[in-house]
């Protein structure tokens, strides 16, 4: 059977619905366990002291914010190239998921920032970038509101998410790309001399374990109101032509 084929609508709706249950059940576990264990069992930093671990939010929030926008360029891609309508919903689906995300990225960035740089806010590269990731989230969304045909919205919305994903990348290699700026380099990296100790890393595996297991649930979950959506439009469509 080829991959496509899950990704009909109905055997979308039929295999997605014991791994939705599934998913949530995982990623609430391996947030709650993450969260307590690194906001309880962990010690203090002896720079940051105990604002250091707001990382256990941070980390795995910006982390998902940029991929979720890096899930809905693939699923747009998809769209554009095999006119699948579920990867256009899918794209759909994630972006106020991504959205949130953000928010709390910017946010807990915010209060870690005070104490560590003296100001909630500064014009640094990768904290400007993910500003205007936020942006283009905001105006994704807005367009697939804004456009009533889906399939004219699907295209439109496909050429915002590439062009946004500039920023993702941005965003994520922003203090590689400058060296000026406030911003610590990467928590976590393929170069275990840059990683934080393990007393702190662990706990954030975890935690963002957690985050994209319910990243995963809730697209899959919006999907699927999409898909539901989509057949009411249709349903409501053939009524008012009989």
């Amino acid at each position: 059977m080829s991959i496509w084929e899950y990704a009909n609508p109905k055997r979308f709706m039929g295999w997605t619905a014991p791994v939705l249950t599934w998913t949530f059940i995982l990623g609430g576990v391996s947030l709650a366990v993450g969260l307590v264990w690194g906001f309880f069992f962990t010690p203090d930093d002896f720079r940051q002291g105990s604002t250091v671990k707001i990382i256990y939010l941070h980390v795995p929030a910006a982390l998902m914010a940029i991929n979720a926008w890096i899930m809905m360029l693939v699923a747009s891609l998809i769209w554009v190239v095999r006119r699948h309508h579920v990867s256009a919903l899918a794209a759909r689906a994630a972006a106020p998921v991504g959205l949130t995300m953000t928010l709390i990225a910017l946010f807990t960035g915010a209060i870690w920032g005070q104490p560590m740089w003296g100001t909630y806010w500064a014009w640094d590269p990768r904290l400007t970038s993910f500003l205007i990731l936020f942006l283009f989230y905001l105006g994704y969304i807005a367009l697939w509101e804004a456009i009533e045909d889906p399939d004219t919205a699907a295209d439109l919305t496909a050429v915002l998410c590439m062009v946004g994903s500039v920023f993702a990348i941005l965003s994520r290699y922003a203090v590689l790309f400058w060296s000026q700026g406030l911003h610590q380099g990467a928590s976590l990296s393929m170069d275990a001399e840059e990683n934080v100790a393990d007393v702190f890393w662990l706990p954030l595996l975890v935690c963002i374990a957690g985050f994209v297991l319910l990243f995963v649930a809730l697209v899959l979950l919006r999907t699927r109101t999409e898909i539901r959506a989509r057949r009411m439009r249709a349903l409501q469509a053939r009524m008012r032509r009989a």
